[in-house]
């Protein structure tokens, strides 16, 4: 999966589920580039920004694929070191409603 498919459905989710108001979230996927969810914009944006971020998840994007179609916990993926989250994990232990 691509970068811009991911961010497609990252915005479909994002759509359909909400944001985390006032708050912005990254998943820096490291040299293929980064998703931005902006919580603070109304509505909501899904970019492809690497700018400022309340929540910066930082997870190749294999792991990110893997995550995302169930094969791989993400919290089994933290504890391995695969994932890891710089900022407010609050936001981090919300995700998984948002993208659900």
């Amino acid at each position: 999966m691509s970068l811009n498919e991911i961010t497609q459905g990252m915005s479909e989710k994002v759509a359909k589920n909400g944001a985390i108001s006032g708050k912005a979230v990254t998943f820096d996927f490291g040299s293929d580039g980064a998703v931005r969810i902006d919580g603070r914009a109304d509505p909501a944006t899904v970019t492809n920004d690497n700018g400022d971020t309340d929540c910066r998840i930082k997870v190749s994007m294999s792991d990110f694929m893997d995550m995302a179609s169930g094969k791989q916990n993400p919290q089994m993926a933290f504890m391995m070191g695969k994932l890891k989250v710089e900022g407010d994990m609050g936001i981090a232990m919300q995700l998984g409603k948002l993208l659900g």
